[in-house]
C-alpha cells in the first residue's frame, strides 16, 4: 500500500464524487427544467447539493469561526488568533481578545492528533475564552510537510508538549483532550525531571487512553488483533504530487475517515438521506445541525506513519505509559516525579472511544503526588464528544474544571514576568 498511486487514486475518488455533486446540482437546476414536474429533478438538484459539500469539505481545513467575545462590561471584544511557537509539524496559537488585561487563568488546551483539526475543539475554546486567556496546540496535516522536515514521532509529539509548556511559563493550566492524554502527562514528567520549574499549576485530562486495557472497546480490541506488519501494509500510503508532503509516509486522512463512518454506517446514512430531503423541501440551510456537524466531521488530516504507528506500539500494544516504561530523547520518563502538579480525571460513563479508568489509570501512576493534589470525575451519561464539547462540558464539566484550576493556582510563580515579556516581542 505505500505507494502514491493508492494515496493518488483515492484523492482522485473524492475529486470525481465532488464532481459529479456539482455537476448533478447545476444540471437539475437548470431554468428549463422547471418546466417539468417531475421531483426527481428536485432530488437529483438537493442530492448534488449535499454530495458535493460533502466530499469538497474532506480536504479543507475548517475554520475556527470565532469572531469575537462579551467581555464583563458588556461589549464585544475581537478575538485574533496568533502564533505564539512556530513549528514544521504544528503550532502554538493564542486566542488573543483585543481590549482585555490578561487574565488569572491561563490555559494550555492540547487538541488531539488523530484524524481531524484542533477546530474540532472550536466549542471548547469559544466556552473558556471568557474565563481564560486560552492557547492551543495547533497540528498541521503532514500532507503539507515537505520530506526534508524530518520524521514525526510519539516521543516528537511529546518534545513540542514540553516546549510549548516551558514557553508559557510556570503558571499554566493545562487540559488534553483524548489522544494527547498520556502523552501531555509524559511530557509533564518529563518536565519534572528535566526542567522543574517549567511544569504547569495543574494537569486536567479528559477521556485519555492512559491504560487501553484498563477497559476494552473496539479501539483496544483492534489494537490487539492486528500486528505492526499488517498495519503498515493496509494503513500507511505515501503522498501525492498534489501536495507540497509528496513522498512522505502518512495515514491518509479519508483512509481515517472510512474508519471513522464505518463505526456508525447506518447513522450516516440516514443522516446524509435525511439532508438531502430536507435540501430538496429547502429546509437545509448553510449552517444548520447536519452542516455544522459533518463540516468538521468531513474535514480530516493525514499523520506521519511513524506517528501512527509509534502510537499504537507504544501506547497501545506495549503500554508503555501504563507500566511506566516510557522513553523520550533516550532518557525514561518517570511519572513519580510529578509531586506538586495538581491531576484531575474527567471521563464519561458512556465513552465508547476511551473507557472509563483507561483515564483514570494515570492517578496511579503518579505515586509521589499527595492524594490532595488528585481529583477525578465520572460524567453520567456522556459519550467521548460530550464530555469536552457537548451538553455535559457545558452544564456540568467546564465549571468543575474551572474550580479546579482556581483551587490550584496560586501567586504567579517566578519566571511568569519573562514569559509575558517573550510573548509580548512575539
Amino acid at each position: 500500500m505505500k505507494y502514491m498511486m493508492t494515496y493518488d487514486l483515492m484523492e482522485s475518488a473524492r475529486n470525481t464524487n465532488e464532481w459529479l455533486g456539482a455537476t448533478a446540482r447545476a444540471m437539475a437546476s437548470y431554468p428549463a427544467f422547471a418546466l417539468s414536474m417531475n421531483p426527481l429533478l428536485t432530488i437529483s438538484a438537493a442530492w448534488g447539493e449535499v454530495t458535493e459539500r460533502t466530499f469538497a469539505r474532506m480536504v479543507a481545513k475548517p475554520d475556527w469561526g470565532i469572531r469575537s467575545i462579551v467581555g464583563p462590561d458588556g461589549t464585544d471584544h475581537l478575538v485574533d488568533i496568533k502564533t505564539v511557537v512556530e513549528r514544521p509539524f504544528g503550532n502554538l496559537v493564542q486566542f488573543f481578545v483585543r481590549r482585555r488585561e490578561p487574565m488569572k487563568r491561563r490555559v494550555l488546551l492540547v487538541a488531539p492528533m488523530s484524524g481531524h483539526y484542533a477546530t474540532l475543539l472550536r466549542s471548547t475554546v469559544s466556552s473558556l475564552l471568557p474565563d481564560c486567556d486560552v492557547f492551543v496546540t495547533d497540528w498541521h496535516n503532514a500532507r503539507d510537510i515537505p520530506v526534508s522536515a524530518g520524521k514525526f514521532d510519539v516521543e516528537d509529539y511529546t518534545l513540542y508538549l514540553a516546549d510549548f509548556m516551558r514557553h508559557l511559563g510556570p503558571d499554566t493550566h493545562v487540559i488534553a483532550v483524548c489522544q494527547p492524554v498520556p502523552l501531555t502527562l509524559a511530557a509533564t514528567a518529563y518536565l519534572a525531571a528535566e526542567d522543574p520549574s517549567a511544569q504547569p499549576r495543574s494537569l486536567t485530562l479528559i477521556g485519555g487512553p492512559v491504560d487501553p486495557d484498563a477497559a476494552p472497546t473496539e479501539v483496544t480490541d483492534f489494537g490487539r488483533r492486528v500486528t505492526m506488519g499488517q498495519l503498515e501494509q493496509i494503513a500507511i500510503q505515501r503522498v501525492g504530487f498534489k501536495y507540497k508532503g509528496a513522498g512522505r509516509l502518512v495515514y491518509p486522512g479519508l483512509l481515517q475517515l472510512q474508519s471513522f463512518i464505518s463505526m456508525n454506517a447506518d447513522r450516516h446514512a440516514k443522516a446524509f438521506t435525511d439532508q438531502i430531503f430536507r435540501a430538496a423541501r429547502g429546509e437545509a440551510s448553510d449552517h444548520d445541525a447536519h452542516n455544522r456537524f459533518y463540516d468538521e466531521y468531513l474535514a480530516v488530516m493525514d499523520m506521519t506513519a511513524e506517528f501512527y504507528l509509534s502510537t499504537v506500539e507504544r501506547i497501545f500494544k506495549n503500554r508503555e505509559i501504563a507500566r511506566n516504561d516510557f522513553v523520550v530523547a533516550g532518557k525514561k520518563v518517570d511519572f513519580s516525579a510529578i509531586t506538586d502538579v495538581a491531576v484531575k480525571i474527567v471521563e464519561g460513563a458512556n465513552d465508547d472511544i476511551s473507557a472509563p479508568g483507561q483515564c483514570l489509570a494515570a492517578l496511579n501512576l503518579l505515586t509521589n503526588l499527595p492524594d490532595s493534589k488528585k481529583a477525578s470525575h465520572l460524567e453520567p451519561g456522556a459519550g467521548h464528544y460530550g464530555i469536552f464539547a457537548g451538553k455535559s462540558w457545558r452544564l456540568n464539566i467546564r465549571p468543575l474544571v474551572l474550580a479546579f484550576i482556581d483551587a490550584n493556582s496560586a501567586a504567579p510563580r517566578q519566571g511568569r514576568a519573562k514569559t509575558q515579556i517573550k510573548l509580548a516581542s512575539a
